[in-house]
């Protein structure tokens, strides 16, 4: 389980093949005055997709993401890939960041470098880590056609693995949101000798919307919000959890297919008001559509949803995670669960609310994110 250096390298071929494809597309038609309303808007999607077949420069994201360093070691059947960078400061503490879909290692960029080496950011050198971020199995380059398939508690036990027997941290902290918020909690649940802290900007409990007996203000929101959650934007959930491998076949073959999947998640959970490139780039966008493309990993992306629909929830129901968790709690998170509900299934030590941001929070809110995390952490550095 010797750690390997990994440089990422589309072929030519990848991206010769990808603007041919992007030259000729059957575009679909749309409700008169749609928009939004019912998935990607036609209108934005061909804006984008001519970006990406003529200025968009994937060279330039994958040196970016090349300058970080990157490894791959064999783990659990599969090849892992993850970046490792040390930390500059006293005494770095070893932090491992999983990211969720349709997300991918690229969402960490902006807050690697500030958790590394917060003195050439502005920060105290003490609040320095190692940073650990892999691709979640399945996902962009820890993917591989056929590779067996991984939920969420084989990813945390994968990760359990790599922080300490393949590096060799024996104690470490987490972090997470998305599918890496459940990652995170799973490790804790299962390692708490390990990990010593958490820390979560998402927080993913039991869908039980029944009524409660006398429910606060807060609790009445949530259950109202999470009502109309489930009622109009887990389409995509029922069939990547039922039939992850029909949706495959053409988001494996068409790009504009998996941008518009991927797009409209992008702006219907985050903090954007309708304008999606007011909090995201173009370049932003495609860098992580194009991780899920030069790899053809969306189909192996979508099992976590199959397994947690028929092997259950990664947090047993009745469970509680005893390690010391935090929660950075976003307004347009897609689902926002009051603390006196979180703290029945967390030992949660540290709530924090931003007044701007939503699911993506270290593309969105990088500092605010990087400053929680620091605060919280910083009674577990021992």
């Amino acid at each position: 389980m010797e750690p390997q250096p990994f440089t990422i390298a589309v072929p030519d071929a990848t991206l010769v093949d990808l603007r041919e494809r992007l030259a000729r597309v059957r575009w679909p038609d749309a409700p008169p005055g749609g928009g939004w309303d019912f998935g990607s808007d036609v209108a934005y999607l061909r804006e984008l997709v001519a970006y990406w077949r003529d200025e968009y420069d994937w060279r330039a994201h994958e040196a970016s993401l090349n300058a970080f360093p990157n490894y791959t070691v064999p783990l659990a059947g599969i090849d892992i890939h993850f970046i490792h960078q040390p930390g500059v400061g006293p005494n770095p503490l070893p932090l491992l960041l999983s990211h969720g879909w349709p997300g991918s290692v690229w969402e960490f960029h902006k807050v690697i470098g500030p958790l590394t080496d917060p003195a050439s950011h502005g920060g105290d050198p003490a609040d320095a880590f190692t940073v650990v971020a892999p691709s979640l199995p399945g996902y962009g380059f820890s993917f591989r056609p056929g590779q067996p398939r991984f939920g969420v508690p084989a990813i945390a036990d994968a990760f359990a693995a790599l922080m300490t027997d393949v590096l060799g941290y024996r104690r470490f902290v987490a972090q997470g949101g998305d599918w890496g918020s459940m990652v995170s909690a799973r490790l804790a649940q299962d390692f708490p000798e390990r990990v010593a802290a958490i820390h979560l900007n998402f927080l993913a409990l039991a869908r039980d919307t029944g009524t409660t007996v006398s429910p606060s203000p807060e609790e009445d929101q949530y259950q109202r919000d999470l009502a109309a959650w489930l009622r109009e934007e887990t389409a995509y959930q029922a069939i990547q959890g039922t039939k992850p491998q029909t949706l495959a076949f053409g988001l494996t073959d068409s790009p504009v297919g998996l941008a518009a999947w991927l797009v409209e998640k992008f702006r219907t959970w985050s903090d954007c008001e309708g304008d999606l490139e007011a909090v995201f780039t173009k370049d932003e966008l495609l860098t992580n559509i194009m991780i899920y493309w030069a790899t053809g990993a969306i189909g192996s992306s979508f099992w976590p949803y199959y397994d947690r629909l028929h092997a259950g929830d990664p947090l047993p129901p009745g469970t509680r995670v005893e390690v010391p968790t935090a929660h950075l709690a976003f307004p347009r998170e897609i689902v926002r669960p009051p603390r006196a509900r979180a703290e029945r299934r967390f030992n949660i030590r540290r709530w924090t609310t931003h007044p701007r941001g939503g699911h993506f929070a270290a593309l969105e809110q990088p500092e605010a994110l990087v400053a929680d995390i620091r605060a919280f952490f910083r009674d577990y550095r021992g």
